[in-house]
């Protein structure tokens, strides 16, 4: 994958580009896990490129993660300044929008567990995209959507038995996108825990996670419908 330099302020950052092979449908920033860019994120972004699209892979430290308690440490630091951390996650939307190729074409998010949250933070912010969508992503914010600043179509992948996002977060989240005026969509898969997207879920001690086949297959189909429908509007 490609490297590339962008800044968050002071913070120097690097991205992960995955192209396609001709012109790109879309541009798509994809966020990462709490871990940043793993091997199963970037599986994902070539995953895009295959599909034509020109994905990033967004930096949410600018620096390495050793592991995941480091990581939980790193976000948790990161994740105390409601207004840094949605700073630091346009960021990435700035940077990708900011390449040539870029500037003319559609631009979309999407992102996995923390990176989840991270997408519909940046449609929160009232950011021009055509879609944000969340795989076992966190619903809630600190910074809640306010009436008309959603433009993005949202799409939520979710896993029902979840244990980081219980169904009252679920409720609270639809009834703040109802009331900021959002058009989304929510897929819950029942008995799916979180990280269902990942066969690496399978080799952690956790109980909250789980990797699931079939909920996988499906909440990447529903994605690449999602995204088919709001390139052909």
């Amino acid at each position: 994958m490609e490297k590339l330099d962008y800044r968050d302020g002071d913070v120097a950052l690097t991205g992960l580009l995955a192209r396609p092979g001709g012109m790109p449908r879309a541009a798509i920033v994809v966020y990462p896990t709490i871990v940043n860019a793993n091997e199963a994120v970037e599986r994902r972004a070539k995953m895009l490129a295959d599909a034509g699209f020109l994905a990033m892979i967004a930096d949410f430290y600018g620096e390495p993660v050793a592991d995941f308690p480091a990581g939980q440490a790193l976000a948790a630091n990161l994740r105390a300044d409601p207004a840094l951390y949605r700073q630091r996650i346009v960021s990435a939307v700035a940077a990708l929008r900011s390449l040539p190729e870029a500037q003319s074409i559609p631009l979309a998010v999407i992102g996995y567990c923390m990176g989840g949250g991270a997408a519909l933070e940046a449609a929160r912010d009232g950011q021009e995209l055509i879609a944000a969508i969340s795989f076992h992503g966190t619903l809630d914010s600190a910074l809640p959507a306010q009436p008309g600043a959603v433009k993005a179509r949202l799409l939520v992948l979710h896993g029902d038995a979840d244990p980081m996002v219980p169904r009252e977060q679920v409720a609270a989240f639809m009834e703040e996108m109802d009331r900021a005026g959002a058009s989304w969509h929510l897929h819950a898969y029942s008995g799916v825990r979180h990280g269902f997207t990942d066969p690496g879920s399978d080799l952690r001690d956790l109980d909250a996670v789980a990797y699931d086949a079939s909920a996988d297959r499906q909440s990447w189909a529903a994605m690449m419908n999602l995204l088919d429908e709001v390139l052909t509007q």
